[in-house]
């Protein structure tokens, strides 16, 4: 027996696999995630109104040690000293934001649905598993990249005054602006940051596909890249410059120091015994923190000290290329769990 096949009307098949409109996506995405979203607000949000709390404080006694005059009378030296510089040890805290931002929102947006096994609907619907990825992870990246952005503003704004020049003539600590502590929290950087921690868990989590060891699997790695563009990469992100000038701005990233004897290399620091023979100042510190006292008692004596450093004004420039490459990172981790959901969450 033959079964027959009875044709459909025009224009049926067509509209029931015509695919879901991206724009509904954003709604989808928001009762899915708006949990995780509501978080990190929180999160921000407390840490923001402390940052302009303790912020307006900070101005205010940065502009009265300036307002200040003469910088030597008695009260003016009063102001000095209780110039506020417990602030900084908040920046090596806040270096923990990115990661639990991308961890803790990235992680599980795909592991939650392979260990759950809601994929297996989710992905099967009209709208395709691969748009589906695709819209969650674009549109999430781009609303916790704003707000990274958002919150960076504040950061700077707030440690402005330790970054002000002429700050070490006044008795003020001024920073230089490449601070370890504070350098990926200004900038472009904090949101560049912010989304490749995201994509690092969102690869993580299909990788994984459960939802707590992906978290943990993307706070080590965040962690690892960061302590590797710290510690190793940026300082080479353009050549640094060389002088034998002992003064050295005080902003400027000291990169390395070594002296030479007779344009060949003598040592990377004075050792005691020199400097016992050579300076009356006695032993002291030497290469790195020492300088101008020893390069002046040793320059008779043929030694000559060389400085490799990064001046403050490639700050931006910094900026935008560490923005750059992780931002091209982000791309293709996000590319790379795309794909991933392509073939592997059948």
């Amino acid at each position: 027996m033959t079964a027959l096949r009875m044709p459909a009307r025009p224009g049926q098949d067509d509209a029931s696999m015509r695919p879901v409109p991206w724009r509904r996506m954003a709604g989808v995405t928001w009762r899915q995630h708006r949990t995780a979203l509501a978080g990190v607000a929180v999160l921000l949000g407390a840490l923001a109104v402390y940052e302009w709390l303790t912020g307006e404080s900070l101005q205010h006694a940065w502009a009265a040690v300036i307002a200040c005059h003469p910088a030597s009378s008695p009260a003016c030296q009063n102001l000095v000293r209780a110039f506020p510089e417990n602030f900084l040890s908040l920046g090596s805290l806040l270096q923990v934001v990115p990661a639990l931002i991308g961890a803790f929102v990235g992680a599980p947006v795909l592991a939650r649905e392979l260990e759950t096994g809601t994929f297996r609907y989710a992905w099967t619907q009209s709208f395709g598993r691969w748009r589906w990825a695709l819209a969650k992870l674009v549109l999430l990246g781009t609303v916790l990249a704003a707000a990274a952005g958002a919150f960076g503003v504040l950061v700077s704004w707030h440690y402005q005054p330790y970054f002000a020049t002429g700050n070490q003539a006044l008795g003020l600590p001024e920073l230089s602006p490449f601070d370890s502590d504070l350098f990926s929290l200004r900038g472009v950087a904090l949101p560049a940051w912010t989304l490749a921690a995201f994509a690092i868990g969102a690869l993580t989590g299909m990788l994984i596909r459960r939802v707590l060891p992906a978290i943990v699997a993307a706070l080590a790695i965040y962690a690892g890249l960061a302590f590797t563009a710290g510690l190793y990469l940026r300082e080479h992100y353009l050549t640094p410059l060389v002088t034998s000038n002992p003064n050295v701005p005080g902003t400027a990233w000291i990169i390395g120091q070594w002296w030479t004897k007779d344009g060949r290399f003598a040592f990377a620091n004075p050792p005691l015994s020199l400097l016992d023979q050579f300076c009356s100042a006695g032993p002291g510190p030497s290469g790195k923190g020492g300088g101008p006292s020893f390069a002046q008692c040793l320059a008779p004596h043929g030694y000559t000290q060389w400085t490799s450093y990064q001046p403050a004004s490639r700050f931006w420039p910094f900026q935008w290329i560490e923005g750059g490459w992780l931002l091209a990172l982000s791309a293709l981790l996000i590319a790379a769990t795309i794909w991933l959901v392509h073939r592997r969450a059948a």
